[in-house]
């Protein structure tokens, strides 16, 4: 037994027996057989202590999980001290205003902090309180009341979701420096064209996947970081994508564009043919035709659009040149949605022919 935890064992062993004989002799037994102690090895005892006797009396402290603080749901309206030696931090579903830095003075090891569902506005972010804990990675404030992008940030940030606020500005620069960063949440905002520029994004360098859905963006957002993988636009006013708008996006895989303001003529011949596309989003729009796709593609929404006819140019490849054996050259589409546009059946039958791998259609 580790000496550093072996008067730790003893007290807890003794707190456990002092519980089964003294409250509770009659279920002594049971109590020694569901007798089960799990030990922080990682955590020197002197820290555990401080962790548990710091609890705030309004949270949730689980001895088994010592770095964990639980205060959510509780109706607070402030946070209360933190202890020390914390790494997560929930404190969604209150009715905080504002994050203190007095509270959240200690609290310089957290590595996940979740404040969703809470009434905090940019003015009551107190200066310098989120920058200084240098291990955070997850950060959460969605449905709040912020109007900007908090800033600054710690550099240290893996995800940050910022979803269902007001949230109208990204300040110049608050993500310089933040190479970890690879999620960024800012759907359901109120973000216009000027405010997602390629100086707001600047140094998001290894960013893998961006929600603008439901804001009110009027055109394909500039200066996305070529590491793009998921690209989620559902809910703007978009109404064209530039010509080789992807070719700044090379790794681009995931692409929703459902209920925006695209048509055929907003949409260049060749503009998603791109090879790394695999799952391409475009219902409810209003396209009057089927545009051309990458060989590539796996799933292909066009639901809910004007479309009245799949011609058979929609095949990224010559059909005389697909056969039954699986290549390269056989294009990989296995689920397409064509219904609520004007399309009446049959199916053509050189779509049926060039998309062999198809499993589903739905018209």
């Amino acid at each position: 037994m580790n000496r550093r935890w072996s008067s730790w064992h003893l007290l807890v062993i003794l707190s456990a027996l002092y519980c089964c004989f003294c409250i509770s002799p009659s279920h002594s037994f049971c109590c020694f057989r569901s007798l089960h102690l799990t030990f922080p090895q990682d955590m020197p005892y002197e820290e555990y202590m401080a962790q548990i006797q710091g609890c705030p009396k309004e949270c949730n402290c689980p001895p088994n999980f010592p770095r964990a603080v639980y205060c959510d749901n509780k109706g607070l309206k402030s946070i209360p001290r933190i202890p020390p030696h914390t790494w997560y931090l929930y404190l969604q579903n209150n009715l905080i205003e504002v994050l203190s830095a007095d509270a959240l003075r200690n609290a310089t090891q957290l590595r996940w902090l979740n404040l969703n569902r809470n009434k905090i506005n940019s003015e009551g972010l107190e200066e310098g309180v989120l920058n200084t804990m240098t291990h955070l990675a997850h950060l959460y404030m969605e449905d709040n009341l912020l109007s900007s992008v908090p800033s600054p940030l710690p550099t240290s940030l893996e995800h940050l979701r910022l979803s269902r606020n007001r949230i109208s500005k990204i300040p110049s620069g608050v993500f310089m420096g933040m190479d970890k960063l690879n999620l960024l949440d800012l759907q359901g905002n109120k973000l216009m064209d000027s405010a997602v520029t390629e100086v707001s994004l600047k140094g998001l360098n290894n960013l893998v996947q961006i929600n603008l859905a439901k804001n009110q963006l009027t055109s394909m957002p500039l200066g996305l970081p070529p590491t793009t993988t998921q690209l989620f636009l559902d809910g703007n006013n978009i109404e064209k994508i530039p010509a080789g708008y992807f070719k700044g996006l090379p790794k681009v895989a995931f692409l929703r564009l459902n209920h925006n303001k695209l048509g055929s003529s907003g949409v260049p011949k060749n503009v998603f043919n791109v090879s790394s596309i695999l799952d391409l989003q475009l219902s409810h729009n209003q396209l009057t035709e089927v545009p051309l796709i990458p060989a590539g593609l796996e799933h292909l929404l066009l639901d809910h659009n004007k479309i009245k006819s799949i011609g058979s140019n929609v095949c990224p490849v010559s059909v005389d040149a697909v056969d039954d054996s699986v290549n390269e050259s056989v294009p990989r589409l296995r689920y397409l949605r064509l219904d609520g546009n004007e399309i009446k059946p049959p199916i053509p039958r050189d779509v049926i022919l060039c998309f062999r791998l198809l499993r589903s259609i739905v018209i």
